[in-house]
């Protein structure tokens, strides 16, 4: 079994292969060059690939959407020692196929490797206690509809009241800017505004952002 590891981080790498390579079957190759990784996954077929989360120049969802442009049936999983939840959904419509905690056993990792190989999803049971549901139901003040506030939206919404910019949301986020405007564009149009500021005062008056998020 072929695994790629990218982290930019030599000594988990190493310690990470190290664990791996116990196992006679399984061959890691490592890579702490992000932008090294799209030319490696073209010349080498990989049966798994684990991601850091936070890495240099670009997120473990951005590096997966653009690995699974080239090779779309990858099985990639997010290795990470960060909280995966706050970031779930973004990350699973990405394209990643489960999580790894950077916390985990020998045993622990070594077979969620196996059963993402065998396209099984691997999402460990704290996060998965972790998970809510996403979405916020608000009454819209046009023509008394509803109005479907994700939780990625809700999650904007708090980062515009918080005056940051575009490029400082997506890092947050870890969405790029395009993205973001795009999330931009469909929030305004669900709460019939066209700025931010007005986009924060509506969302107070529908009691999604507590008084004192607001600006």
């Amino acid at each position: 079994m072929n695994i790629l590891l990218v982290d930019d981080h030599r000594s988990v790498v190493e310690g990470t292969k190290m664990l791996l390579e116990s196992e006679p079957d399984i061959n890691v190759t490592i890579e702490t060059d992000v932008f090294l990784v799209t030319d490696l996954v073209r010349l080498t077929k990989f049966d798994v690939i684990l991601l850091d989360l936070y890495m240099p120049n670009i997120n473990g969802a951005d590096l997966t959407r653009k690995l699974l442009e080239y090779m779309p049936d990858t099985v990639i999983l997010i290795y990470s020692g960060f909280e995966i939840a706050p970031h779930f959904n973004l990350l699973m419509e990405s394209g990643v196929s489960g999580f790894i905690p950077k916390t985990s056993t020998r045993e622990e990792l070594i077979l969620a490797i196996r059963c993402a190989a065998r396209k099984q999803a691997i999402i460990p049971m704290q996060l998965l206690r972790q998970l809510r549901r996403q979405e916020i139901q608000v009454q819209g003040d046009q023509e008394h509809e509803l109005t479907t506030i994700t939780r990625e939206e809700d999650r904007l919404l708090r980062e515009l009241a918080k005056g940051k910019s575009n490029k400082e949301i997506s890092q947050t986020l870890l969405i790029s800017q395009r993205s973001l405007e795009y999330g931009l564009t469909e929030l305004f149009q669900k709460l019939h505004v066209n700025s931010r500021v007005d986009a924060i005062r509506k969302a107070k008056s529908l009691g999604i952002l507590p008084v004192e998020d607001l600006c």
